[in-house]
């Protein structure tokens, strides 16, 4: 996430003594001042998008704060402008609030009420200018950027992977886990590559029962089985000159596993009820979010299979490991959520973003994706994942850094035994600690080795 963007304060006050104490006041709250006796001087430093809060008396010679307000509404009408008022002009005031004005402060003030509302108006300019950044970011990315979504090191590197193999012929296998988009890398290899004029086909092999598998990749003559009424064509024939993307390939029967085999090698399928060999040409591209080399290990995988799909490799880092990419996905999908709902897009307050970059996400962007569309329908209050985060206890409460440190420190070893599957040794060396720290740590958090085998 981008540091914040540095606010200050133009201060106008006729009141020489006045200025001088106020400016001061603010000047020792931390924040930086420019002060003015009228508008006219200090008109010329507002602009749309100039990285300022208005402090503006009421009453002053020349143009008045409110006549000030309605000029600098014309050009941002996101700028926050606060107006100082005697006690006799309330009923201006008010009716300066309903032109859109940020707040106003009654005189005579304390220095605190001056401080709490400019701090919360630098807040809130800080994150208008934060957003319209990201917004600004996404109107000018073209290409893949527009769609592989991220300023990280790792989306970099996902995105110039895709570009290098999206021009080849070379089958892909996809790794990440749930949520975190494979089938979009896969319809970019598709759509920035020679094929794109050509169909993607999709087919998710989870749960697929074999002989539907079966008919789904290579079809079925008419009277092959019972309810084979008619030819139907399968997904590599369809794919001709495209793109086949199978999704959770990790989950296909080892029967088919063999067959899949054959029509890679062979770049020819048979129908079911067929001995015609009928050759293809489209690129296969499979996706997993589970190690295929650590199940070929196991024989839950086909090992000749994994060779075989397994040359070019695109591995995606879940959510949690490049939140610098959070706000930027967040408002993305915003944007999208308000266009789709024909809806104004909301602005994050700074607790909710911190929210957004403390919490794990567990479904990835696709999570994020729900919480946003959440977000512009109004569904959601001030805490946006209504989940828990990092830095939050189960009964809702603050957790403190301890107790911080140990959930980032269980949440490293539960993800480490998850990639090697349970294996202790192998968790030690990937986590550089001796087996009997993992040992002691697993015992510890109360964790069972045994649940990932």
């Amino acid at each position: 996430m981008k540091e914040s963007i540095a606010i200050h304060v133009l201060l106008i006050e006729d009141d020489d003594d006045v200025r001088q104490s106020t400016a001061q006041a603010l000047g020792l709250a931390g924040f930086e001042v420019e002060s003015f006796p009228s508008v006219e001087r200090a008109r010329a430093h507002i602009s749309s998008g100039a990285p300022v809060v208005v402090v503006c008396d009421v009453r002053l010679p020349g143009s008045s704060g409110v006549d000030w307000l309605l000029e600098i509404r014309a050009i941002d009408a996101e700028l926050p402008v606060i107006l100082v008022t005697g006690h006799g002009h309330i009923a201006m005031a008010v009716q300066a609030m309903r032109e859109g004005a940020y707040d106003f402060v009654e005189k005579p003030f304390t220095s605190e009420r001056l401080i709490a509302t400019v701090r919360h108006a630098v807040e809130r300019r800080q994150l208008t200018l934060q957003v319209r950044a990201l917004r600004d970011a996404l109107d000018n990315w073209s290409g893949i950027q527009s769609v592989l979504i991220g300023h990280s090191a790792q989306m970099q590197q996902v995105r110039a992977t895709v570009m290098t193999l999206a021009g080849t012929s070379a089958d892909v296998l996809i790794y990440g886990e749930t949520g975190t988009g494979k089938e979009l890398v896969a319809r970019c290899l598709h759509d920035y590559g020679d094929r794109r004029h050509k169909h993607f086909v999709p087919l998710n092999c989870g749960g697929l029962p074999e002989a539907l598998a079966e008919s789904e990749l290579f079809g079925h003559e008419a009277g092959a089985f019972t309810s084979a009424n008619r030819m139907r064509v399968g997904r590599f024939e369809y794919a001709h000159g495209g793109t086949l993307f199978l999704d959770e390939i990790e989950s296909m029967p080892m029967v088919v596993q063999i067959k899949l085999l054959r029509a890679l090698q062979e770049r020819s399928i048979e129908r079911i009820g067929s001995n015609k060999p009928i050759p293809f040409d489209c690129r296969v591209v499979a996706a997993s979010k589970e190690d295929l080399k650590s199940l070929s290990d196991q024989q839950k995988f086909r090992a000749d299979l994994y060779y075989r799909i397994g040359v070019a490799v695109i591995e995606l880092p879940p959510l949690r490991e490049r939140r610098e990419d959070i706000p930027l996905l967040f408002e993305h999908f915003t944007l999208l959520a308000a266009s789709r709902y024909d809806r104004a897009a909301p602005l994050l307050s700074s607790a909710q973003l911190s929210d957004l970059m403390a919490y794990a996400w567990p479904g990835n962007v696709r999570e994020l994706r729900n919480v946003a569309d959440r977000f512009v329908l109004g569904l959601l209050g001030e805490r946006l994942t209504q989940l828990r985060g990092a830095g939050e206890a189960p009964d809702g409460l603050p957790r403190g850094l301890p107790q911080q440190v140990e959930s980032f420190e269980r949440a490293v070893i539960l993800e480490a035994l998850r990639r090697h599957r349970g294996d202790q040794t192998a968790t030690a060396t990937a986590l550089a600690i001796a087996r009997q720290t993992l040992f002691d740590k697993l015992r510890r958090f109360g964790i069972s080795a045994d649940e990932f085998k």
